[in-house]
């Protein structure tokens, strides 16, 4: 059995990334933990309040029930803020999940992501996934969130991906578990929309001759 972590930097950024290779890890009989790295009415209290982070947590737990995943931990960091908040502090709580978890497989928002917040996590979470000692992560993947990763600056790394996950036979699982987040879904032509995700799992797998993919950068992959 796979150990899986997934980090989102703000809560329904890990069923948009990768809702459906998480329900193909659990289908194969994987275990899945996901982290929520952030809270919003501590970051902006003047834009996000404590009621509707409330609600997004409510709706990211349901959307994970769904889903069948093992466990989820949220964490207080001050969003939409982590490029002004010291990052080894991210780095030493993110470290005492993965010491006590023992990923096998780590999941993790693209570093050339729009918004900040995604930059911030993704750095932080490679900092704690070096591996040292007995504990190594032997894979990494960085995930496209859409409403963020196909906005990247010209001067920032693209998202070019080089692993698909062949989700078609559990895809509709993702799509039931992100109609969970009634607060953040936006109306088709905005990408944050349910056509949009569909739209981009049948690009993505037709690149490699499916039906529906998610797709990735892999940061490291051991092969024993």
């Amino acid at each position: 059995m796979n150990k899986v972590i997934v980090v989102a930097p703000h809560a329904d950024d890990e069923i948009i990334g990768c809702g459906a290779t998480i329900a193909k890890h659990i289908k194969n009989g994987d275990e899945v933990l996901i982290v929520i790295a952030t809270n919003a009415s501590i970051g902006a209290p003047e834009l996000f309040s404590e009621t509707a982070v409330h609600a997004t947590r409510n709706e990211a737990l349901n959307a994970h029930k769904i889903l069948g995943v093992s466990k989820t931990i949220f964490l207080d960091f001050p969003a939409p803020a982590l490029n002004a908040f010291p990052e080894y502090k991210i780095s030493i709580e993110l470290s005492k999940i993965f010491n006590e978890h023992c990923p096998t497989h780590l999941y993790l928002p693209h570093p050339g992501d729009i918004h900040q917040d995604h930059k911030a996590i993704y750095r932080s979470a490679l900092v704690a996934a070096r591996p040292q000692g007995d504990r190594i992560v032997k894979n990494i993947y960085c995930y496209e969130t859409l409403s963020e990763t196909e906005w990247t600056p010209m001067h920032e790394k693209p998202f070019v991906p080089n692993h698909f996950v062949n989700v078609t036979d559990v895809f509709e699982n993702k799509l039931e578990a992100m109609q969970c987040f009634a607060t953040q879904l936006k109306s088709f032509p905005h990408s944050r929309s349910i056509e949009a995700f569909e739209a981009l799992a049948k690009y993505r797998g037709a690149t490699v001759g499916v039906e529906r993919a998610e797709a990735f950068i892999v940061e490291r992959q051991i092969v024993s």
